[in-house]
């Protein structure tokens, strides 16, 4: 269960730090290999671009995750928490939507996918596969921000009630019962 939780909390941190790290080295390696050596390294800026488009796509998941997307609040400014919930909810299904579809459709092409790279003699199926894993975390992490935006919704509706329920019983109380 503690593996879990851990890589619930920092999965994709850990590989973004990693690519990171990893693409700054071999872009290092290059500049000192062609401005101290005078010699460059073939495979540099493929690995370097490679790594850099599988950041992109794990990023979309922890974007999700850290809920830090870029979105328009235009709508969701109308209305107070409830509606903000219920329009939250929405563009966060129609998100997973497209993540969903963006998940099959890229693993239809990358199942499809034979050539390699050029420097690397890669199969270019892993660098078509960054969409399909970055979609796929991303839907995890949109339905986990559902359900949690639907736990809050539940829970306004019941503190909504309970509220409302006991207006009502402070009313009797103190005498201000209304008679319809």
């Amino acid at each position: 269960m503690k593996i879990l939780r851990w890589l619930d909390e920092h999965f994709e941190e850990y590989i973004l730090v990693f690519l990171s790290a990893f693409t700054v080295i071999i872009i290092f390696l290059q500049v000192v290999m062609r401005y101290v050596f005078g010699s460059s390294l073939t495979w540099s800026e493929e690995i370097a671009r490679y790594a850099f488009i599988w950041m992109i796509y794990i990023g979309v998941s922890y974007g999700v995750k850290k809920k830090k997307h870029l979105g328009v609040d235009a709508l969701a400014m109308l209305f107070k928490e409830k509606g903000k919930l219920i329009v939250g909810i929405i563009a966060n299904v129609s998100f997973l939507l497209f993540a969903i579809v963006m998940t099959y459709y890229g693993l239809d092409i990358v199942l499809r996918v034979t050539r390699e790279s050029a420097a690397l003699q890669l199969p270019l199926s892993w660098v078509y596969a960054a969409p399909v894993m970055g979609m796929a975390l991303a839907s995890i992490r949109l339905l986990q921000n559902i359900a949690l935006e639907v736990k809050e919704l539940k829970a306004l509706k019941s503190d909504g009630q309970h509220d409302s329920k006991n207006s009502a019983t402070e009313q009797i109380v103190n005498g201000q019962e209304e008679i319809v």
